[in-house]
């Protein structure tokens, strides 16, 4: 007779578990700076604010409880930090209503991407270095901020990057680094008297609905790129790495979320809903424990994410407590792999050219009949390589399609 484990035995197997959870939740923390910093860029509302905190973490984390539910595997739905540090940057150029409507539209085309084969065209015809440099343009002024945000306060901002660094040192892989820096980012700014009044009045705004903008000039230079972050930047190296670690994950079922959710949901505040691969890396790894219940891991960050979702109201009041420079440092500090990993892509080639005028062309204030830097850096990176890198885009367009390693 099969005997039935122990209450001490099941906790001890979960345990991975939940410290792969951890992990992914102290990120989520530390991400949630980013569309508080762009919120105060932007000048949006406190209801615009919650709207938006409530889509990237509350939908997202619902979404992956009904996954894990159905499926009983490690499916990790987020708000794509790729796309809301994109988002960030493009709030100089498109308003509030243009991106939400771009978004939308990028949701929808995400939807039916699986089944009319555009992501296999994303692949062949918008090649990932090029949007790696894009993405590594778009990124790097938020890693500069973080040494303007130094000179300005030296001592919060230099105690929180010494805590980050000694904590990659420190901590390894095990814990993300962000973690140390942001307790020593609150602790010594409380010491040093920088945070502001708290609000006298503790109700907290209900979420604003946006009514969406369908711009062509926003279509055009934001949409293409949303994309390609939500499928070729999430969405299918994440599968990849499920399938590695002997999952069989329902890849058509997630295309249809990932993109129904991005519609729906952005009419709270432009996001998109897609798989991470860093996520899904830790909560779907070895070091998330037995194969079997690596799932719970997701349960328990899924539910970590609907928590701040709830709490988004208190969240939004953080903005103005917390001084701008703190916010500064720990987006830059939290956007230092992403920008890593987008360089690494543009190096690693084939394709040089094309990326790197992608890459300069993002990081200008090029304007052209109306249309903004990003898009041109998307336009005139392919038109480069396919002046002068013909033979490299063959051989990336081969890899796409069979595997074929591409030529150094």
């Amino acid at each position: 007779m099969a005997r039935t484990p122990s209450a001490s035995a099941t906790l001890r197997r979960g345990l991975p578990a939940v410290g792969a959870a951890l992990s992914v939740v102290v990120i989520f923390v530390a991400v949630l700076s980013i569309p508080l910093s762009a919120a105060s860029e932007l000048g949006l509302s406190a209801g615009e604010t919650v709207g938006w905190i409530v889509a990237v973490y509350g939908l997202a984390g619902v979404l992956s409880i009904l996954l894990v539910l159905r499926y009983r595997q490690p499916l990790l739905l987020t708000g794509n930090v790729f796309l809301l540090i994109f988002i960030a940057s493009l709030g100089v150029q498109l308003s509030w209503p243009e991106l939400v409507g771009a978004v939308m539209v990028a949701g929808a085309l995400v939807l039916v991407a699986g089944p009319l084969g555009m992501t296999d065209w994303l692949a062949g015809w918008l090649p990932a270095p090029i949007v790696y440099g894009l993405l590594a343009g778009a990124v790097l002024p938020f890693f500069v901020d973080l040494f303007a945000a130094l000179g300005d306060a030296p001592l919060v901002v230099g105690a929180t990057l010494v805590a980050y660094l000694v904590g990659r040192v420190a901590l390894g892989p095990r814990l993300p680094a962000i973690l140390p820096a942001l307790v020593v980012a609150l602790l010594v700014a409380g010491l040093a008297g920088r945070f502001g009044a708290a609000p006298t009045e503790m109700v907290w705004p209900a979420p604003v609905f946006t009514a969406p903008v369908f711009s062509l000039p926003a279509i055009v230079t934001a949409t293409p790129v949303m994309v390609v972050l939500i499928t070729l930047q999430a969405n299918v190296p994440s599968v990849v790495f499920l399938r590695a670690q002997g999952y069989r994950p329902p890849e058509q079922t997630l295309a249809a979320v990932s993109g129904a959710g991005t519609l729906l949901g952005s009419v709270l505040g432009p996001t998109g809903i897609s798989l991470s691969l860093p996520a899904t890396a830790l909560c779907a790894g070895p070091d998330a424990g037995d194969a079997a219940v690596r799932h719970w891991s997701v349960a328990t960050a899924a539910g970590a994410s609907v928590l701040i979702a709830v709490l988004a109201g208190l969240a939004a009041k953080v903005a103005a407590i917390v001084p701008t420079s703190l916010l500064a440092a720990i987006v830059g500090l939290a956007v230092v792999d992403v920008l890593a990993r987008a360089l690494q892509e543009v190096a690693r080639g084939p394709l040089l050219l094309g990326p790197m005028f992608a890459f300069a062309i993002a990081l200008s204030d090029l304007s052209l009949f109306g249309l903004g830097s990003f898009f041109w850096a998307l336009a005139l990176g392919l038109m480069v390589s396919l002046l002068l890198e013909r033979d490299q885009l063959s051989a990336l367009r081969a890899e796409a399609t069979d595997g074929t390693p591409p030529a150094k």
